[in-house]
């Protein structure tokens, strides 16, 4: 879906981010919501050949993976008037030509009480992708996203921020394999940087 399609004349648009988008949008927008979509769940199933690794040793991110009884936490974007198209302009480079990330619908439901479902565009990686990578051991993913690193950072860094929007701005929604992630990865690199703060005659 090309970025002149979905415009179609829209004055309004939701964008609905579960990765780097929650806390590293890059664009304007009028306001954004925390909240959910069913029907999915958050893997660090994609590889990424540009932003958080490269051809020789591509980084892990996130895609949304299809399951009846799951549910993925992040954040909708409203973007409106020229930003609409600006957005789209943007994040086709960011998400499709570099990422590798095919564009769908799909139900947002924003956190609260009495909030009514709101159709949010969405960027999502599937498995015919060249550079999807598919499932692998939580040590595997943790050792493969501690080492990596593209011309946005570090791999880790991504994993550390997705991380913390959800306890920060989540508080009480557990994701396991995320934070499992997480664990795994700090478990690696913490000696390294305990060795790097020992002084050199002490090594």
């Amino acid at each position: 879906m090309k970025p002149q399609d979905i415009v179609g004349g829209k004055s309004s648009l939701w964008i609905f981010g579960y990765g780097s988008l929650v806390w590293k949008p890059d664009f304007k927008f009028r306001r954004s919501k925390v909240g959910y979509v069913r029907g999915y769940k958050r893997r660090f199933w994609h590889g990424d050949n540009f932003h958080r690794g490269n051809d020789e040793t591509p980084g892990r991110v996130v895609t949304l993976i299809e399951e009846e009884d799951a549910c993925t936490w992040g954040v909708a974007f409203e973007v409106t008037g020229s930003q609409v198209e600006e957005s789209l302009k943007y994040l086709n480079v960011r998400e499709a030509v570099r990422g590798g990330y095919l564009t769908q619908f799909v139900e947002f439901i924003p956190r609260g009480e009495d909030q009514s479902p709101i159709q949010a565009l969405m960027y999502i990686a599937t498995a015919d992708n060249p550079i999807y990578l598919g499932p692998a051991s939580t040590e595997a993913i943790a050792a493969q996203i501690a080492v990596c690193k593209g011309k946005t950072g570090h791999n880790i860094e991504y994993l550390l921020r997705l991380a913390d929007f959800m306890r920060h701005s989540c508080p009480g929604v557990d994701d396991p394999h995320l934070f499992s992630i997480e664990t795994a990865c700090l478990a690696i690199i913490r000696p390294i940087l305990l060795a790097a703060q020992q002084p050199i005659s002490a090594l």
